[in-house]
């Protein structure tokens, strides 16, 4: 079963990246526990890039993503990052072809 995986970088303003990262972690707890439409949620940081954070997601399709953006909790934690968020892109979307369930 093919599913829906996004790869992105949210940079953040200078020296705030850990706080980024707390708040990311939120969600990923967020969306791992209320969503079961969201198989991974992975939060990641490079030594190479120390205002970046990488979160790699899994998702069963992109509506799912989508819908997932409209819960309450989800949006309380955007509104949390946006003040320290300087840019973010989406490297990659993805098709996760993977056996694993």
């Amino acid at each position: 079963m093919n599913r829906f995986s996004i790869f992105g970088e949210l940079v953040s303003v200078e020296g705030k990246r850990d706080e980024l990262v707390d708040i990311l972690q939120d969600a990923e707890k967020l969306l791992l526990v209320k969503n079961a439409d969201c198989q991974l949620y992975s939060v990641n940081i490079s030594p190479d890039k120390p205002n970046s954070v990488f979160v790699f997601e899994i998702w069963t399709d992109e509506a799912s993503h989508q819908n997932s953006l409209r819960d309450e909790g989800v949006l309380a934690l955007i509104m949390r990052a946006k003040p320290i968020i300087q840019n973010i892109q989406r490297h990659y979307t993805l098709t996760t072809v993977s056996k694993q369930s």
